[in-house]
């Protein structure tokens, strides 16, 4: 089968289950297994594919036709112009989380020191290290899996002395929230924590709801019981004018805001994503004397 013929089958099969970027899903995954781009496929589409190939293709459009994400497919996802592992046990980078990183990267100095709460990937952390200067940081999760594929993003993102030396400017915490994190004191608190409420978890589309681990996405009843468990914990490890960035659901700035402003943070802000939604919340913690 040629280039071309290979690719409109698989657009064919996706948009059959009602695929709604078939088109694209289809080109990204030939690219993917012939080790190719966009390009060929207009000027080479008369090519002949290799027969494993083919077959690996086509295995891959039928998983991608049960709603296996793509990025599962290929185990990557670019995010912050780095290009991340990923797999079944964390959440995809999605670019409205690249908000977060770029408001933490306009008040990060060289030398902070970062904990990183539900880390997953570690594609905040991870980024926030690649872009500054000799900056400390800290990811935590409860899941052990996750924290394997953040370590493999670590040793392919970063230089190794980052991960390796005796100063130890990065390392990842198996920790239920703050629970097996040593006491220490932070410029700043970052987290993307799970912030949907449960019974809307149900409701995801079945890339999301079926592939995906629901423990970082159910953020129970209302959605903000890890926001409250976090902002809660969050002063005993910030310095005196430590920042607290939180990533949100676009309908949970005014909550959180008011959370983050009863437990005495100061100069809480919110910050709306590229769409007009809003997206980050973050405050000072200045301790009184």
């Amino acid at each position: 089968m040629t280039y071309r013929e290979l690719y409109d089958k698989g657009v064919e099969c996706l948009k059959k289950v009602g695929i709604e970027e078939a088109p694209l899903d289809a080109r990204l995954l030939l690219e993917a297994v012939c080790h190719t781009n966009r390009n060929d496929l207009l000027v080479h589409g008369d090519k002949a594919v290799e027969s494993a190939w083919e077959q690996r293709y086509l295995d891959w459009i039928e998983q991608r036709a049960d709603r296996i994400p793509l990025q599962q497919l290929t185990g990557k996802q670019e995010f912050m112009g780095l290009e991340f592992v990923v797999n079944e046990h964390v959440l995809i980078p999605r670019q409205d989380t690249e908000i977060l990183v770029e408001e933490v990267l306009k008040n990060l100095h060289d030398g902070m020191r970062i904990l990183d709460m539900c880390t997953g990937s570690g594609c905040i952390l991870i980024s926030l290290l690649h872009y500054s200067n000799h900056c400390m940081g800290v990811g935590v999760d409860i899941s052990a899996e996750a924290l394997q594929v953040a370590k493999e993003n670590a040793r392919r993102l970063l230089d190794a002395s980052a991960i390796q030396d005796d100063e130890r400017k990065l390392r990842f915490v198996e920790s239920n929230l703050f629970e097996g994190v040593e006491c220490g004191k932070y410029e700043f608190i970052v987290s993307n924590p799970p912030y949907i409420p449960s019974a809307v978890c149900d409701t995801l589309m079945p890339e999301v709801r079926e592939h995906e681990p629901r423990i970082a996405l159910d953020g129970s009843a209302d959605g903000l019981y890890f926001y409250r468990r976090i902002i809660e914990a969050a002063p005993d490890y910030l310095v005196s004018g430590g920042k607290l960035f939180f990533e949100i659901g676009y309908d949970q700035a005014e909550a959180v805001k008011r959370l983050m402003q009863d437990a005495g943070f100061r100069e809480v802000c919110v910050v709306k994503d590229y769409a007009g939604l809003d997206r980050v919340v973050y405050g000072t913690y200045i301790v009184e004397k």
